[in-house]
């Protein structure tokens, strides 16, 4: 433990200046800010319509979930796959890295798991935003009902599942990262997946779960709600996320073992 402690350490002080940092803060504070200036420009026109509080929270927090869903989370995940490993390609310091006193477990676990927190605290951010840029609507515009519907459980319950969602494609692009140290083949390869996901799953294709790149988009539109209860109350653990889990699993195992054929001479 406490080498895949010094490990994660490590992995923070190296990623802390790059973009795919960055990326996790600043991605849900400028979409988020956007979707709520776009609500605060056409308060006139949404509240004409007199949404249910209910229904205003899901217009108002699935324009955040529709593009990560679909598009962002995908590409934001092959990018911060890639640039985790590639500090170590562009540096070469892979063998220096294995050269240390710790073993090629911790090191590869930290990066895998420092690349979950990076997409753990983007998703974080997206919820706890959206639900105060929501509040902080309702203040500026008092003729919003925002205050009327709690929406913490469709939040947590719809980023739970992107997150979960999002573990396959991680585990399959943090094995082409380590394999190929260019920009060009793990991100094109992660491009043209996305793509098919996308595609896959918006024509309902029945084998679609079974690629990666689409389990996102999949996620949240395959939402179950529970019989007889709150709409916005919807199964986490759907086939898809199974599917996601067992992937990622899958894939991480095999990453492991293309580390421990790296040589350190």
């Amino acid at each position: 433990m406490h080498a895949l402690y010094i490990s994660l350490v490590s992995e923070f002080y190296k990623s802390r200046k790059t973009l795919a940092f960055w990326a996790a803060i600043l991605l849900p504070v400028i979409i988020c800010g956007l979707i709520s200036f776009g609500f605060y420009h056409d308060a006139e026109k949404i509240i004409a319509n007199h949404y249910p509080p209910m229904i205003l929270w899901a217009k108002y927090s699935g324009a955040a979930l529709g593009v990560m869903g679909f598009l962002i989370m995908p590409f934001y995940v092959i990018f911060m796959a890639f640039s985790v490993n590639n500090i170590e390609h562009k540096n070469d310091t892979w063998k220096m890295l294995f050269a240390q006193p710790l073993n090629k477990f911790s090191i590869y676990a930290a990066k895998y798991l420092y690349a979950v927190f990076l997409i753990f605290i983007c998703l974080l951010l997206f919820a706890a935003l959206t639900y105060s840029f929501g509040q902080l609507l309702q203040v500026v515009v008092p003729k919003f009902n925002f205050d009327q519907y709690n929406p913490l459980n469709i939040l947590i319950n719809s980023y739970a599942k992107l997150f979960l969602a999002s573990l396959g494609i991680l585990s399959l692009q943090f094995i082409l990262s380590l394999l190929w140290a260019d920009f060009l083949k793990p991100m094109g390869t992660g491009f043209v997946g996305t793509i098919m996901g996308i595609i896959t799953a918006n024509v309902g294709w029945k084998y679609a779960y079974l690629i990666p790149y689409s389990l996102p988009a999949l996620a949240l539109k395959m939402t179950r709600v529970k019989k007889g209860g709150d709409p916005m109350d919807f199964t986490i653990f759907t086939a898809e996320i199974w599917t996601s889990l067992i992937y990622a699993m899958v894939f991480f195992i095999i990453g492991y073992f293309i580390v421990t054929q790296k040589s350190i001479k």
